[in-house]
């Protein structure tokens, strides 16, 4: 089983629905604040289930929801296709767009899935999508020095302020078990000190590379954004 496997079919990674709604309401919060004009063209590649992509299509122009997976493309589609300046596409559709057509591209919780090289790839090729002057933002970056641990009480202080911290115990049991748990025993997560992911950045040709505050529930992680020189 790949990570795109463990995407496309039945996980229990969101500890309830209520764990996942409010998860991708705070993403699309975060991500909406990094729009910058109404008029915005915005891919958010790696975007998962987006259940609160209405939110972010509500803040921008265009919105290309990128995501691998067959089956939650489907379920994105039924879910937004009726959204006109809504498109569900694949990472190769997206690899079909003319260049210099976005003003933001996000990534969040995507890079730890991808080996170097392919992080590489993707880097040029969000810059060749994006206008002059248009902004990347990477989010959830993973630092060496985070454990399993950190992650787990992040997510349990998650649960406590969303009110669902009973099924939060009891889904941290449940990943103890889980193919998450062994697909990241087997193939690893790849994390970034700070200095290294900015160097990658910088080196595939944006600048103003800085760090932000992290998407999400988790400060322990990383968010960066950079810009195509104008």
């Amino acid at each position: 089983m790949s990570w795109r496997d463990f995407w496309n079919g039945e996980h229990s990674i969101y500890v309830s629905p209520r764990h996942k709604t409010l998860h991708y309401r705070q993403i699309a919060k975060d991500l909406v604040g990094q729009i910058p004009a109404s008029d915005a063209v915005v891919l958010d590649h790696g975007c998962g289930e987006a259940l609160s992509a209405d939110l972010v299509a509500a803040a921008c122009g265009k919105l290309y929801l990128c995501e691998a997976a067959p089956n939650v493309r489907e379920r994105l589609r039924a879910m937004f296709g009726r959204i006109g300046h809504v498109a569900v596409v694949s990472p190769e559709e997206v690899e079909a767009l003319p260049e210099a057509t976005l003003d933001l591209v996000v990534a969040n919780s995507l890079i730890q899935y991808l080996s170097r090289e392919e992080l590489m790839a993707l880097l040029r090729s969000w810059l060749a999508k994006l206008k002059p002057g248009g902004k990347l933002v990477i989010a959830d970056v993973i630092p060496p020095d985070v454990s399993p641990l950190t992650d787990a009480s992040q997510l349990l202080a998650f649960a406590w302020r969303g009110g669902f911290l009973a099924a939060a115990l009891a889904g941290l049991v449940r990943t103890a078990f889980s193919d998450y748990r062994k697909l990241r025993a087997q193939y690893g997560l790849s994390t970034y000190a700070e200095a290294d992911i900015v160097g990658l950045i910088r080196a595939a040709g944006y600048d103003a590379v800085q760090r932000q505050p992290n998407f999400g529930h988790n400060p322990a992680r990383m968010t960066f954004a950079g810009t195509k020189p104008a």
